[in-house]
């Protein structure tokens, strides 16, 4: 099965379909990672918060794929904003991956309270002039915060990776992405479980003969966002895969989206502040 390629702003694509490894243990993440390979994935959403990104790596040079022909992604920890610290933060991240060069590196959280993220993207940017992250972006940010990179900056983000799921549309920072030419990347694509309960999903699953994930992952990859699933589960890790054999129809599609409440799953990008001891 073929998954479809999204091209970002910098003219690199990326896989539509990923496999994410958020939450994760780092003991279990190459053998996950592996089975993602195995079931057909080749792209990979990890992060340093994550403290797995080692596992990411053993699994690529121990797929027997060629580098090029996996994506992998990775995010900048909330510690390390300033300048300085981003660009040494970076380096690190290629040495725990065992790699010479990332295909995405985002800025994880804007942090309002705690630096200058405006400062953050100037160190992404000099990292993408080097060559060693094919394209940068950013993670949970709202518009206010891409009109500041904006009116301060040289580089667009090629990708925003918000929170998006049927509780969460989230279409106001969607469209703001679209406007400007910033993929955007769901996180929590079935709200942690939450939605494979809700009636309206479970209707139209049961009417196309699928599970309720399947019709979730769905309704994103038809809205166009890009979505990496996880699970440790191989069964749940192929069945997240096979979500291009069908389509769901307008009013499918309208039915889903219509059951967003603005309820978010975790914390808010405009008071969400952590950096992790």
């Amino acid at each position: 099965m073929t998954v479809p390629t999204i091209t970002l702003n910098n003219g690199v694509e990326i896989p539509q379909l990923g496999f994410g490894v958020f939450q994760i243990d780092p003991s279990e993440t190459r053998e996950a990672t592996l089975t993602a390979f195995e079931v057909g994935y080749r792209h990979i959403d990890t992060a340093q918060m994550y403290g797995n990104e080692k596992g990411v790596g053993e699994a690529v040079r121990e797929s027997g794929l060629d580098r090029g022909e996996v994506f992998v992604t990775s995010k900048l920890n909330n510690g390390f904003h300033a300048y300085d610290d981003a660009l040494a933060a970076f380096d690190r991240s290629l040495e725990e991956l065992g790699f010479d060069y990332l295909d995405l590196f985002l800025v994880h959280w804007p942090l309002p309270g705690v630096g200058d993220f405006v400062e953050t993207w100037t160190a992404m940017e000099k990292i993408y002039e080097s060559g060693r992250a094919k394209a940068i972006g950013v993670s949970n940010f709202q518009p206010h915060h891409l009109n500041r990179l904006a009116n301060e900056t040289t580089v667009t983000p090629a990708v925003n990776q918000i929170e998006v799921h049927p509780y969460l549309a989230n279409d106001t920072v969607r469209a703001y992405d679209s406007e400007h030419g910033i993929a955007t990347e769901a996180w929590s694509p079935i709200a942690q479980g939450r939605v494979l309960d809700d009636p309206t999903i479970v209707r139209i699953a049961g009417n196309l003969g699928r599970t309720p994930a399947q019709v979730t992952l769905r309704w994103h990859l038809q809205r166009g966002d890009i979505v990496f699933p996880k699970s440790v589960t191989r069964s749940r890790v192929q069945e997240n895969f096979e979500v291009f054999d069908f389509e769901l129809s307008g009013t499918d599609m309208a039915d889903i989206t219509g059951l967003d409440r603005e309820e978010r799953t975790g914390p808010d990008p405009d008071t969400f502040n952590y950096i992790p001891s």
